[in-house]
């Protein structure tokens, strides 16, 4: 799908999206919550169809409400299918892999487009030592592994993604009769565990640390327990939005929590820093365009924040500096290699330097023909981009938006976005 984006004004409000990070976790834990979970303001992107669809193979029931929620039914993890297709989703993947070895069932994890390039050495690695079977394609998808995991103190690293840490919290979670800890080194991303135990939380199972390095599980009489949830609006959409009203706003978006434990509230530290227009409320965020300026951010602990930041960086004078670009090598993209190519035909001079991105912003944004790379964030980065630039910008693989924010393209042109969907 090509989408054509040209130079826009906007104006008025926009709710942020529901955030897949807390509907895709919500869904797990709400599998190992034996009994009826309903999920209110649930979110239906390809990731958390993926989601959706792997509890259903792995024995529970959903059930879609005349009222827009969810109920999900469990019996705890009984497999229906042994195999499990996480779509392009790397959360589903390395969270839904320990949960499905809670079974004593040879499943098999497997999944689609880059999903299937991403190393998945660490179960190799880990699973082992708590009683799974694994096999893979010279360490990545399709795993085949048979269980049942049984919980036990190990040692693991954070360093790759906080992802598979998740799916070993959840596992456990349900699993743990006895007292145990998992011990952790080099975590990064540690919004994305306080995200995790935050969810397991809200589902009835209490799990404590030591500065992210220690993680203990106290028996429970009841591990998880069925539980009315409210899936949050999403920062990591909502960022591309607001960064939209810092280059063509002034904007209003509505629906965001301003406690949250997601990583990608951070982006408001960088509007703060970027001169734009900015007024927080718990009820809204208004931002607007102003004198922008280059800044400094470290996203480390939210590389999700890159093509929305490069995207900002565009259009600030002076060069902005963006460390942590060693976190995006095992995205749906090299985003770190796509945001330098894509955004150079628009006239942005990019320099990778070790773990620094630096973006050389200020000058005309041209007009040009981009690509998305089959990634999602990166077409949202370009789309909003263009808002701001001296020609429209076509995007070619415009759909790969429908990975985490389908309605993308429709919010902006309620906002006054010019754009042409071919």
């Amino acid at each position: 799908m090509k989408v054509v984006v040209s130079p826009s004004r906007l104006t008025g409000t926009v709710q942020a999206p529901g955030s897949k990070s807390c509907m895709q976790r919500a869904c797990a834990a709400a599998l190992l919550a034996e009994g009826a979970s309903t999920i209110l303001n649930p979110t239906f992107s390809n990731d958390d169809c993926a989601a959706l669809d792997i509890i259903q193979k792995l024995g529970a029931r959903v059930v879609y409400n005349q009222d827009g929620s969810i109920t999900i039914h469990s019996i705890g993890v009984q497999v229906a299918e042994n195999v499990i297709n996480c779509g392009e989703s790397g959360l589903s993947s390395r969270m839904f892999t320990p949960i499905a070895a809670l079974s004593s069932e040879e499943v098999i994890i497997t999944g689609e487009g880059s999903l299937v390039t991403r190393p998945m050495t660490f179960f190799e690695e880990v699973l082992p030592q708590l009683g799974v079977r694994i096999s893979s394609s010279d360490g990545k998808l399709p795993l085949t592994i048979h269980g049942p995991l049984a919980p036990a103190e190990i040692e693991v690293d954070g360093s790759m993604s906080s992802q598979f840490l998740t799916g070993l919290l959840m596992a456990f979670g349900a699993a743990a009769k006895e007292p145990v800890t998992i011990h952790v080194n080099n975590l990064n991303s540690k919004p994305y565990i306080d995200l995790t135990l935050q969810v397991m939380q809200s589902f009835g199972r209490t799990v404590t640390h030591d500065n992210y390095e220690h993680f203990y599980f106290a028996p429970q009489a009841v591990n998880y327990s069925p539980q009315v949830y409210t899936v949050e609006g999403d920062w990591s959409g909502a960022a591309f939005l607001l960064v939209a009203g810092a280059i063509a706003g002034p904007i209003i978006v509505t629906g965001l929590n301003i406690n949250s434990a997601q990583a990608d509230k951070a982006i408001l530290f960088a509007l703060e820093k970027c001169g734009c227009e900015l007024t927080v409320s718990d009820s809204q965020i208004t931002v607007g365009t102003g004198a922008l300026k280059a800044f400094e951010f470290d996203a480390t602990d939210c590389p999700d924040l890159f093509p929305p930041l490069v995207a900002l960086a565009a259009f600030c004078k002076g060069t902005t500096v963006i460390k942590g670009t060693h976190r995006l090598t095992h995205k749906e993209s090299n985003r770190a290699l796509t945001l330098q190519t894509e955004f150079a035909k628009m006239g942005v001079d990019i320099e990778l330097s070790g773990d620094v991105m630096l973006v050389k912003g200020g000058a005309a944004i041209n007009g040009a023909n981009v690509h998305s790379h089959h990634d999602h964030r990166i077409a949202m980065a370009c789309a909003v981009a263009a808002l701001g630039a001296t020609g429209s910008v076509e995007i070619e693989g415009a759909e790969a938006v429908n990975k985490s924010y389908k309605a993308v393209y429709n919010h902006l042109k309620s906002l006054g976005a010019a754009i042409a969907v071919d």
